[in-house]
Parts: C-alpha cells; structure tokens; sequence
C-alpha cells in the first residue's frame, strides 16, 4: 500500500447560499482545491453527498459534477452514508491512491439543503424508517434520548451541553467559512427555544448549503511538487445498528469506536497521540458521546473535560477548532471534508487566530445518522 499525502484543499463559505446552486458551490470548491494543490489533472473523483435528490431534485451527482468541473471522461462516482458522506468519499480516494490505482484523486463533498425542501423529511430517511421515522420521532429526538439517559448515568447537565456551544462559537468566530461567526453564552444557549428536551435549538447544528474538497496523492508526488506533506497515517470505518433499539446501551456509539480503533491500529498510534480532533457535534450531546468512543477520556467523563476547558483551542485536546458543525454550520454531505480542511490548515499552520500551537497529529471523525456509520481518519505533519 502506498503511502498517501493532501496536497490541496478547498471549501466554500457554509451558510444560506441563495445565489449558488448546488453544482456552484461544488465547482468553486473543487477549482480552489486544484489551485491549492498545483496539478494539472485528476485521474478519478468521488463526491459525498446524502441526498440532494430530495434537496434540490437532483440525483447522478458524480456525472453531473465532472461534467461542470470540466474533468470528464474521469471516472467520478457519488458516496453515500448519510451525514458522513463526505467521510467515506475521502476514504474511497484515500483507498483509490493507496492502492496504486490513480495517483491524483479529488474527494469532495457537498449539499444544498436551503432551496425549500422539507429538511426535516430529507434527513429523516437516515433513520430507520419502519421503526423509528413511523412513529414520529426525529434526529433533535433521537439525540434527546441519549442525552436524558447520559445525564441521569453521569451527573451531567444542560449546563455542559451548554458549554459545548458556547466553546464551539468562539472558535467559530475565528473561522472566516463558518455560517455563524459569532460568540454566544450559556444563558444563550440555557434560553433558547426546546426543541426535543434537553436539547435545543442551540445545542442543534443549523441547516446549511456549502461544498469542500481535497486533492489526494502519494507522498513521493507530494515531495515532488514541494508541498508540505500531510499524510494520511490512519482511516477506520464502522457501522452499528441504524435504530437506537438495537442497541445494547443507547450511550454506546460502537460505530465510532471500531472506526477509531481501526484508524489507530493502522497510524500505529493511541488517543494520547492525538493533538486535536475535529468531530461530528451535530448536537452537543454528539460531541460529549465520541469524545469518550474515541478514547480521549473514561466513559461518563468527557463532560468534565469540557468543564475543565480542556477541549478549548488552548487545552490539552483542542475539539472542533473550526467550530464544529454547531458554528461551521453543516450541509451534510460536505462536512466529512470540511473537517479535513481544518485539520491541513492546522497542519500547515495556516488557522489564522484559530492555530492550534505545535499542531503534528489530528483527527477527523464524522458519522451518520445517529451513529450508525462512522468514519475516522488520522493526519500527521512531515
């Protein structure tokens, strides 16, 4: 297996994007990727989008994407696992150099969800539908259970969700792409109108259109065109059960767990080894959950962490310095990918006031539904 480097990146602001439509957004992502990266060609790319045939009522995205990137006849095929689309397109290119295959690889993602679909129906159907969907429950009431049960186990409160929030918007502040770029409080947050109890429309991540891309290749490539190395060290992916139900204990995220396990085992590394992380907070009560499946902290402890202020840019394991899906916003597809563009610039030391001192090591992990697939991914400086 060859080894694997980025050498490009590139993303479009996220927020209400009135003026873009969806091949917009993902062209002018692409394009900055391609510059970034200083090639001139791709050999295949994958698009990770979870449903824009219900969005925007288009569907055959890989086609229709290469066709407006003016990059066909390469091979180009769309990835789907829900909100972790973009996750799992990275990880096809990342297997599609690996393998020797194709040596230049573009791995995007993208959504438009603002256009006037029924949102809530869209991404309903990552839910079981028989027997979760039917019954009138959502995501902000699948992530309620979980929280109402973690707080009762655990001791925590509203307050720490709370401050997840408060945390994710400051750094958001500093993050030029992120549809909110502004701080808020706990009282914000404490205040905000319910929307499944415990959790709020504060503690929820927005509705968002937005598009972001990487250009990936080997190493030796990468050494050749005098980039600086960022290389893929580690990438895992699991499923668990799509209905909460099944599962041996709602708390359990198992899909987040073998995911990491399997990206540590190939980077050769532990979670002390991880500098910082950005993950998938689609509610705050998420981001409490998989910071203790990936090992960052003992089952029942990550909130204390996040009292402590460990998690902060400045602390010992900066989360989502880019604001998190809760700031950065989050158009589904696209947020697997966004997460890896945070993670280079921290790498290359371009994060502006958001930089992470002595950044070597991040990690991605983004998931879908309500954790029935995940994906991690693991990044080193050379």
């Amino acid at each position: 297996m060859r080894e694997v480097a980025i050498i490009g990146i590139g993303m479009t602001k996220f927020g209400e994007l009135w003026t873009k439509s969806l091949r917009d957004i993902f062209v002018e992502a692409a394009l900055k990727a391609i510059d970034d990266a200083g090639v001139d060609h791709i050999d295949s790319m994958y698009v990770g989008t979870m449903t824009p045939g219900l969005f925007v009522g288009q569907e055959h995205i890989g086609a229709l994407m290469a066709d407006y990137l003016g990059t066909a006849p390469i091979p180009s095929v769309r990835i789907e696992s829900a909100c972790a689309s973009g996750g799992f397109a990275f990880r096809q290119a990342f297997i599609d150099v690996a393998s020797g295959i194709n040596d230049i690889v573009l791995a995007g993602g993208v959504e438009k969800m603002t256009d006037g679909a029924d949102v809530t129906y869209a991404l309903s159907t990552a839910a079981d539908q028989e027997y979760e969907c039917y019954h009138g429950i959502t995501f902000p009431g699948l992530y309620a259970m979980i929280a109402n049960i973690y707080f009762h186990k655990y001791g925590a409160s509203r307050k720490h969700l709370a401050m997840i929030a408060v945390k994710n918007h400051k750094n958001g502040a500093l993050n030029p792409n992120a549809q909110f770029q502004g701080e808020i409080t706990i009282d914000d947050v404490l205040n905000a109108t319910m929307v499944a109890d415990p959790i709020s429309v504060m503690d929820s991540s927005p509705v968002s259109d937005g598009a972001a891309c990487v250009i990936v290749t080997t190493v030796e490539i990468a050494k050749k065109l005098g980039k600086p190395v960022v290389k893929v060290i580690g990438s895992g992916a699991a499923t668990d059960t799509i209905a909460l139900h099944q599962r041996k204990d709602i708390l359990n995220l198992d899909a987040v767990k073998f995911s990491a396990e399997r990206a540590y085992k190939m980077a050769g590394i532990t979670p002390t080894d991880i500098g910082f992380a950005e993950v998938h907070d689609c509610f705050t009560i998420a981001e409490l959950c998989i910071m203790e499946e990936l090992g960052f902290c003992e089952r029942g402890k990550a909130y204390q962490m996040v009292e402590k202020g460990e998690t902060a840019l400045e602390g010992r394991i900066p989360i989502n310095p880019s604001g998190g899906l809760k700031s950065k916003g989050h158009p589904v597809g696209a947020t697997g990918i966004a997460q890896i563009v945070e993670v280079v610039e921290q790498l290359r030391g371009n994060a502006g006031k958001r930089q992470i001192k002595n950044a070597r090591i991040g990690l991605t992990q983004n998931m879908g539904g309500s954790g029935a697939s995940s994906v991690v991914h693991i990044f080193k400086i050379e």
